[in-house]
């Protein structure tokens, strides 16, 4: 018996995450928005992940500001994001407090689902994200961080599941951001997670190893529910499996998705357009367009491949790529399996970097990669090995309590030192909160830009959401 394939379409969010790190700009979309809204979509993820680090950091651009526009162009679509569990869309666990508040904002602004994910599957780090997502009314999408280790099954991917469920999951992604998941792997964890859970369940999975279409028909065939593609010209390579190719391969069967394909080509023609100029200016690189059957090797996530290739060139060693990629599995080890995603992937990653560039393992180790072995970030897989632990923490005690339980509420102290010149809108003080660093020089532009320097965004006031 089929049933109607619901898509969930990537390119305002993942596929530019994978293919041109992140730098898809609002204005590139916002003209094509009211097409894309026509399709019928079953959702459309455009924020979270790392697009709310790259509008500051990289395209001067308000990403509240960019999830007010997008959900004004796309009345009709559920928009989506994804969510780091305690982490937010920062790289370190933050106080329950604050995790609440920015869920009840990300909703405010218009986001109807929240995709939240833990690196190391630790349901402990989801908690407080779930009950705030339950509470604001948006759909809950827990997601589980697939990958493959020694530790890494089916039946730890059920039982984790099975949790999430219990735990208030409105429908579970299986997250493979490293595109490990092959054909018959897909068909045999759909079959039993439909067994075991009651909730929809979508497949996400990245092309980077040649096997993403051919996965999502499998699990089509055992059950899944929602598939995640991208529009062909940022599909494949580091991205998705293409939204049209999909949708034509299950025209006229039992599991037609009902989308049109005409409809698809008129969004396609845009993002066409916008794919030339990538690769006429040098974002989109040649290198992430591939298929790569190593990644099945290595394991790196198609996000982490453009880091670590940025990160080597910037050190003048681009030639050691190949090294780097034999490294990641064994800092990985030795870290106790953690899956690779944000923000593990950049730890185990720059670790290997370090490793590699240094010529001696552990000679350098990142401040990020020991609170990872000291327990700052959850329960890892597998444990660690005392005689590893030693070796990086020292005598330090490692931490075996939910992270968060050790931070104290900081919302009202984030209030407080938010610089008054810069404040617009409440939704600042998390911007700040996430990134302390990299906010100021952003606020200071936008302040500009508001007072004229430029003039564009003089009337900015009046799309301010009351508190």
């Amino acid at each position: 018996m089929g049933k109607q394939i619901k898509i969930c379409d990537t390119i305002l969010r993942d596929a530019h995450q994978s293919l041109i790190a992140t730098r898809m700009r609002l204005e590139e979309m916002i003209d094509i928005l009211p097409a894309m809204d026509e399709v019928g979509y079953y959702s459309l993820e455009c924020w979270g992940g790392a697009t709310f680090d790259s509008c500051i950091r990289f395209l001067d651009e308000d990403p509240w500001e960019r999830l007010r526009v997008i959900r004004k162009n796309c009345p009709k679509t559920k928009l989506q994001m994804l969510f780091r569990g305690q982490n937010m869309l920062g790289y370190r666990h933050y106080a329950d407090d604050a995790v609440e508040y920015f869920v009840q904002k990300s909703v405010d602004n218009g986001i109807d689902i929240i995709r939240i994910f833990d690196a190391l599957n630790d349901i402990r780090n989801l908690e407080t994200a779930i009950k705030a997502t339950k509470k604001s009314g948006a759909h809950m999408q827990a997601a589980i961080s697939y990958t493959l280790s020694p530790v890494h099954n089916i039946a730890y991917f059920v039982d984790y599941a099975k949790q999430l469920e219990n735990a208030g999951a409105d429908s579970i992604c299986i997250k493979d951001m490293a595109a490990l998941i092959t054909p018959s792997a897909a068909y045999d964890l759909v079959k039993e997670l439909k067994k075991a859970v009651k909730v929809p369940i979508d497949l996400h999975t990245h092309y980077t190893s040649g096997l993403a279409s051919m996965s999502l028909l499998k699990a089509i065939e055992a059950g899944v529910d929602i598939i995640d593609t991208a529009m062909s010209p940022l599909a494949m390579g580091t991205s998705h499996a293409a939204t049209e190719s999909m949708v034509a391969a299950l025209e006229g069967t039992e599991y037609d998705t009902g989308l049109d394909l005409k409809k698809l080509d008129v969004v396609r023609a845009h993002f066409a357009k916008l794919r030339q100029k990538y690769l006429d200016s040098g974002l989109l690189s040649p290198k992430v367009m591939g298929v790569d059957a190593n990644t099945l090797i290595y394991q790196v996530p198609g996000g982490m491949l453009s880091n670590l290739v940025s990160q080597l060139k910037q050190a003048g060693k681009e030639d050691q790529f190949e090294e780097v990629l034999r490294e990641v599995p064994n800092v990985r080890k030795d870290a106790g399996y953690p899956p690779l995603v944000t923000p593990t992937s950049q730890i185990v990653g720059t670790q290997a970097v370090f490793n590699v560039i240094l010529g001696q393992r552990y000679k350098n180790v990142t401040k990020e990669f020991r609170a990872l072995v000291r327990g700052e970030y959850g329960k890892t897989p597998a444990p660690i090995s005392d005689e590893f632990r030693k070796q990086i923490l020292g005598d330090e005690k490692p931490i075996t309590c939910r992270p968060a339980d050790q931070i104290a509420p900081e919302m009202e102290k984030l209030r407080k030192e938010f610089p008054q010149e810069y404040y617009e809108q409440e939704e600042d003080v998390l911007t700040m909160a996430m990134f302390p660093q990299v906010a100021p020089k952003f606020f200071e532009s936008r302040k500009n830009k508001k007072y004229g320097v430029d003039g564009k965004h003089a009337d900015k006031e009046n799309k301010v959401h009351p508190a």
